[in-house]
């Protein structure tokens, strides 16, 4: 039996979401909802220390973090559809744009979504209950974080963060006009990878870098992969969020 602990079907839930989708596999949905900040409460750390969603519970076991369970599901289950290719080199490549997405693009398109959205949640906080609210975050990085969000990122760990997303644009372009998908003939968790972290979305949160006339393909494989029924299941589950703060939920807070 699979259970999933998640929030709206966007960023690193929808990642979870859209392999099991993917998959066919059947699954119990528990909502977490990162607005009221649940993923802290003393019940769900109790399930994962560090906080974040999404987790997955198999049989009683516990694993996190988006890519190790997206690979777990592959391995438990090899009668699903493959999302994952079944020589080495495939999984290689696959690997490569997996590991690129988690250290090369998730941080960089959060900032920015954190920057023009979660600063205004944040903000909205008293200040006695910010920080009543921090002591319950269990990792450094993220209550460091919400005080960035809260005081206002750099200009220019912004431009930083920009020009990242840029290079991976241009990266990605590059790449859909030799394959057809980012690991090469066949659609694997490295579309799913970058679709979710932020690919799907570029055009609205950044308008400025006309992502459409910069990297047509890119805009192309947006279409193919959210035409995927898969993908359309996974982004029918339930969106909780306040519609402002739909374009980036700046989830896994």
């Amino acid at each position: 039996m699979l259970k999933l602990y998640h929030a709206e079907p966007v960023a690193n839930s929808l990642k979870t979401l859209i392999s099991l989708k993917e998959k066919g596999l059947p699954f119990e949905s528990v909502y977490v909802d990162l607005h009221k900040f649940e993923q802290h409460d003393p019940a769900f750390v109790a399930i994962n220390p560090e906080g974040q969603v999404p987790v997955l519970i198999h049989d009683g076991h516990i694993i996190t973090h988006t890519t190790v369970i997206a690979e777990y599901l592959e391995d438990a289950f090899p009668e699903a559809p493959a999302l994952r290719p079944a020589d080495p080199l495939g999984k290689a490549r696959m690997r490569y744009w997996t590991k690129f997405c988690d250290e090369h693009v998730m941080n960089y398109v959060s900032m920015h979504g954190w920057h023009r959205l979660i600063t205004v949640l944040a903000r909205s906080i008293d200040a006695g209950e910010f920080e009543k609210l921090m002591e319950r975050v269990p990792l450094y990085e993220q209550r460091e974080k919400w005080r960035a969000a809260r005081s206002g990122f750099s200009e220019a760990d912004l431009a930083n963060a920009t020009r990242k997303i840029e290079v991976a644009v241009d990266k990605v372009e590059k790449q859909l006009g030799q394959t057809p998908w980012l690991a090469g003939e066949q659609y694997t968790l490295a579309d799913i990878n970058f679709f979710a972290i932020g690919g799907m979305a570029l055009d609205r949160l950044f308008p400025e870098m006309k992502v459409a006339e910069r990297a047509p393909r890119l805009a192309e494989w947006v279409k193919r992969v959210s035409a995927r029924h898969g993908v359309q299941a996974a982004l029918a589950m339930p969106n909780r969020t306040n519609p402002a703060l739909r374009t980036f939920s700046g989830e896994a807070r």
